[in-house]
């Protein structure tokens, strides 16, 4: 299990069974340094049970990131009750590092399998990562992105894309 996943696995566990909140690792892997927004998506038998992140960094480094919502994935992702004890051994994690977004001049630019996509009018924006099974198109992404956010059709939109690095 890659050490970000594993960091993901780790806070969850611990604070579902127990309430308490881990430290990053002492000798944190090269990919926890630094900053970036980072997702933690959890599935049980292949079903989303629970995905929450940033699109940029809000703390210190990628393992406080990750550990942060990791937490709010498990127990604050409003699609969803929280996870309990008894799911632990059946949820499958992923944790997604967010590239830096770059805004584009148009949809032409997206790739739904490659990017990840912010659609921002006015305060309001939507994220959507790249390559999610369902989203095909990218009309599909931008939809979604934009009802995330409350982006009706037709207002003025920007559009930035972003890469990821997906660790499972």
């Amino acid at each position: 299990m890659h050490p970000l996943v594993k960091l993901a696995k780790d806070t969850i566990e611990e604070y579902i069974s127990a309430g308490r909140v881990i430290k990053p690792p002492a000798d944190p892997a090269s990919e926890m340094t630094g900053m970036a927004g980072a997702f933690v998506s959890l599935k049980k038998r292949g079903e989303l049970r629970g995905c929450i992140g940033t699109f940029q960094s809000s703390t210190e480094s990628v393992a406080h990131e990750i550990i942060q919502n990791a937490i709010s994935a498990a127990t604050q992702d409003p699609r969803f009750s929280p996870v309990t004890v008894a799911e632990l051994d059946e949820i499958e994690y992923s944790v997604d590092i967010l590239g830096e977004p770059e805004k584009i001049a148009s949809k032409k630019e997206l790739d739904p399998k490659r990017y990840g996509v912010i659609v921002k009018s006015g305060n309001r924006k939507g994220l959507l990562l790249p390559d999610l099974e369902g989203v095909d198109s990218v009309d599909d992404q931008i939809s979604i992105a934009s009802m995330k956010a409350g982006i009706y059709l037709g207002e003025d939109i920007e559009l930035y894309r972003f890469e990821v690095k997906r660790y499972k």
